[in-house]
């Protein structure tokens, strides 16, 4: 018995800092995707544009990197699928966030749902382990 609730205990725990919707994605089909459809704004390296924090005349902010130096591990898995699918101003305009200007188009006439979770999946494995654990905690836990 001590052996169960020891095992149910570690998979509770375990499914609640899971990244559920980015667990058991193909990672290659993921960087096969990106270096297609993201690289050309986001960088072979997930780099990002220079100055990437600096508006333009229009107020767009260059495409920001992917890898650990970027924002992008400070939103949650949902945010990051729907600013993937819908675009950067849909996206947050679906949020009741208005007025922000992106340059990110919306990839869902593009892109099915299973290929954007996989380029997701790829750039989530592309950063520290730290840096991995601290955006599966934002993510809501899976019931």
């Amino acid at each position: 018995m001590r052996h169960f609730l020891a095992i149910t205990l570690c998979f509770a725990a375990t499914s609640v800092l899971a990244d559920h919707e980015l667990d058991s994605r193909d990672l290659s089909n993921g960087q096969s995707l990106y270096a297609e459809h993201c690289a050309a704004c986001h960088g072979a390296n997930l780099e990002g544009q220079p100055d990437w924090r600096t508006p333009d005349e229009n107020g767009v902010l260059p495409a920001p990197p992917h890898d650990q130096t970027g924002h992008t591990w400070h939103h949650d898995n949902q945010l990051l699928f729907e600013y993937t699918k819908l675009g950067g101003e849909a996206a947050l305009s679906a949020r009741g966030v208005t007025g922000f200007a992106s340059g990110m188009p919306g990839f869902g006439e593009t892109l099915t749902d299973e290929e954007i979770w996989d380029i997701l999946a790829y750039i989530r494995s592309t950063w520290p382990e730290r840096v991995q654990d601290i955006q599966a905690a934002r993510n809501p836990p899976h019931e």
